[in-house]
């Protein structure tokens, strides 16, 4: 029986110690999904003795399952001699109603796709829907990717959303996409803008929120914190409507890319995500619409450099839940335009705030604030100018 574990099946390190270096296709790759690429003969679980024991290393570090790999890094691979002792279960064949389920989820995965050529798919992600498995999790979309395979590649994903955020999520066709477009991420050239329903209002009502974050354990797992010597954190936001006193739309711009980002950063300045209990606790649901428990952040739009020249915009329809709430609380339902591939200078993306779109909404709330802030500096003065006369 073939070793799983063996050189000519897991891919050339003959797991002796010596170091394995992340390729460029690989930058954005979590640890334990290269390890499953390279060496599917070991466990999750085995993975997990090996980076608690410290024997797995990257760059000479210690390491976790779920730390996002860059290109150059050096992965040391242990011996593995006890994770070969894995018995090697043959596949079992497929039965009719397995096939049945294929076709139905194939189908269903293409239908929630918004732009595809032979370098990129963007997609619909559900609310719901996790982008890559991990404990307990069965059904993700890492696991869907073999309904798109063309020629001979499988897809591969090259940035996540939260599974209970829905939106536009961008998957790369082949190896050479995978590279340019984790380098588009790596380096802050794609432009994300999600919506989101918060409860409350912020003031002001459009601004930068530029507060560090750092994972701290809580009674609830682990979560983001503000915390000053945190990683550099920074989101644009505006509010788009209100909904009275108790609940606003925001469009926000993340310009760096942490964990929860967008659900620490709204929580933070008082006007957390609504349905966000993780971050946001009783302050994140509405009295007035207690049934309303979903989380309500939508990724909306992405502008990215395209592979192939030029930059793509993408951009998602509100889901369902998110729909309903837009027309109970009487917000404007903007609908959601055609994917569009602009001409190198056309339409790249700006170096900072809120993204270029269909609507001014944002914009204009900026301005009308700055316009506020100038009116009242000015009345301020006033009282000055009279004394002096």
């Amino acid at each position: 029986m073939t070793d799983p574990l063996s050189p000519s099946v897991a891919g050339g390190d003959d797991g002796g110690g010596a170091g394995r270096e992340v390729r460029e296709e690989e930058g954005g790759l979590r640890l334990d999904r290269w390890f499953r690429r390279h060496y599917p003969g070991l466990s999750h679980g085995w993975l997990e003795k090996l980076l608690r024991g410290g024997q797995v290393r990257v760059d000479g570090r210690r390491a976790h399952a779920g730390d996002r790999l860059e290109p150059g890094q050096r992965v040391r691979v242990p011996p593995l001699g006890e994770a070969a002792s894995v018995p090697h279960r043959p596949a079992r064949r497929p039965q009719a109603a397995d096939l049945a389920a294929a076709s139905e989820g194939a189908a269903a995965l293409r239908s929630r796709i918004l732009f595809e050529d032979e370098a990129v798919i963007a997609f619909d992600k559900p609310s719901g829907l996790a982008v890559q498995g991990g404990s307990g999790t069965r059904n993700h979309l890492d696991g869907m990717l073999d309904h798109l395979v063309e020629g001979d590649e499988r897809p591969r994903l090259v940035h996540r959303l939260d599974k209970d955020t829905s939106g536009v999520i961008v998957l790369a066709r082949t190896a050479a996409a995978a590279a340019y477009l984790a380098r588009a991420f790596r380096e802050r050239s794609a432009r994300k803008v999600y919506w989101a329903i918060v409860t409350g209002v912020p003031d002001p009502p459009a601004g930068r929120i530029d507060i560090p974050l750092a994972k701290r354990p809580g009674r609830a797992g682990e979560r983001m914190q503000g915390d000053d010597a945190g990683d550099f954190a920074v989101s644009d936001y505006a509010v788009v409507e209100r909904a009275g006193r108790h609940a606003a739309w925001l469009e926000l711009c993340p310009l760096t890319g942490r964990t929860h980002q967008l659900r620490a950063h709204c929580a933070a300045i008082g006007t957390p995500i609504l349905g966000d209990g993780k971050y946001g606790g009783r302050n994140a649901f509405m009295k007035d619409a207690a049934d309303v428990r979903a989380l309500h952040l939508h990724a909306r739009r992405l502008t990215i450099p395209h592979p192939g020249g030029g930059t793509l915009t993408v951009e998602a329809p509100l889901p369902p839940h998110m729909r309903a709430l837009w027309q109970r609380l009487g917000l404007t339902d903007l609908a959601a335009g055609p994917p569009r591939r602009e001409k190198t200078g056309a339409g790249a993306p700006p170096s900072g705030g809120l993204a270029p779109g269909r609507s001014s909404a944002p914009a204009t709330a900026k301005h009308r604030h700055q316009r506020r802030q100038r009116d009242h500096r000015a009345a301020q003065r006033q009282p000055d100018r009279d004394r002096q006369k």
